[in-house]
């Protein structure tokens, strides 16, 4: 992520920020689309996870400018979503009805520049919460 990147990301965010509720909607409207096997990791109603979503979206773009600070609660966080049957292949999934929900909120807006950006920071942060459950496996003297 570059700084030009991470500027870009914050200030479209702001323009998701009003229509959380909806983008909220979109997104797991989507997920459920390209992959319908996907909603029974989900125990809570849509809308409040939805709400949780948007929150932890919002502290994650507001933190991109202390990287260093945010990836130890976004590794906490990849270490929980274990828990809830994440497997590592939803990454891919999120992120794809994740740039989708953000090209339908932000309209024209979300041209190829701050669609490499959301990608790129998606990726870091998707990495980081995966890396948190990675395996190292065990050496022998």
């Amino acid at each position: 992520m570059t700084p030009t990147q991470i500027a870009l990301v914050q200030h479209s965010w702001t323009q998701v920020l009003p229509i959380r509720t909806q983008a909220a909607a979109l997104f797991y409207g989507r997920l459920f689309e390209l992959d319908p096997s996907l909603r029974a990791l989900f125990r809570a109603p849509i809308a409040e996870q939805g709400e949780k979503l948007m929150d932890m979206i919002d502290v994650a773009v507001r933190g991109l400018d202390r990287i260093d600070a945010l990836v130890p609660a976004v590794q906490a966080l990849g270490a929980r979503h274990v828990g809830y049957g994440v497997q590592p292949a939803h990454y891919a999934t999120v992120g794809a009805a994740l740039l989708w929900t953000l090209e339908q909120g932000l309209g024209p807006a979300f041209d190829a520049e701050l669609r490499s950006a959301w990608t790129a920071v998606y990726g870091a942060l998707a990495g980081a919460m995966q890396s948190a459950t990675a395996v190292t496996p065990a050496t022998s003297d």
